[in-house]
């Protein structure tokens, strides 16, 4: 039976590529980016909260709680995953990008099914892996420390130290498409306006 879960939206990196721009507050088809994603997340969930490092009273306005990296030197997406394992209530947390607005709507009960008895499963699409569409358990949280503090930023490395399962999931590859350019965005609401 699968426990209470935290999901946890990361919205705190620098999106370069973006020019900069915070992600998930770009507008798209009527929503902010990160909405797109909390509306997937959310009835999968027994709790939602978005992680961030800037714009924080513009993701506080959506009645998600919001929370910030524990340390300030935006070391990515690892950084957000233990100050989201420290403040959860729940002892499982899935986490995933603001930026991936499709993920599908039995992503959670998934890898709970597929996790093997382990402590962390990620997605895979069949043909590539997706480290930051993450299941960790609570007890991962030195584990998550000692790397950060050894100056360790890979995420995959970590996954593979902890034996982490790997999930396949064999819906469409588009599903977990990370939106990194406007023309990314750009693509994505041309295709959100056919499936209308």
């Amino acid at each position: 039976m699968q426990p209470m879960i935290t999901g946890i939206i990361l919205a705190g990196g620098r999106s370069t590529r973006m020019g900069g721009e915070d992600k998930g507050l770009l507008q798209l088809s009527g929503k902010l980016l990160y909405q797109h994603v909390a509306d997937k997340l959310a009835p999968q969930v027994k709790h939602l909260l978005i992680n961030t490092n800037r714009n924080i009273s513009c993701y506080e306005k959506s009645g998600i709680p919001v929370f910030s990296d524990i340390t300030d030197d935006f070391s990515g997406p690892l950084a957000g995953m233990l100050a989201g394992l420290n403040i959860a209530a729940t002892e499982w947390c899935i986490f995933v990008p603001c930026d991936v607005p499709d993920i599908p709507s039995n992503m959670v009960e998934k890898l709970w099914q597929g996790r093997n008895n382990t402590l962390a499963a990620y997605v895979n699409d069949g043909e590539r892996d997706h480290p930051t569409l993450v299941l960790l358990h609570k007890s991962l949280i030195t584990t998550l420390e000692n790397y950060l503090a050894n100056g360790e930023r890979k995420l995959m490395v970590l996954l593979q130290n902890i034996h982490a399962q790997r999930v396949i999931f064999n819906e469409s590859a588009e599903m977990f498409c990370n939106l990194n350019t406007p023309e990314d965005c750009a693509l994505w609401e041309e295709r959100n306006t056919e499936r209308q």
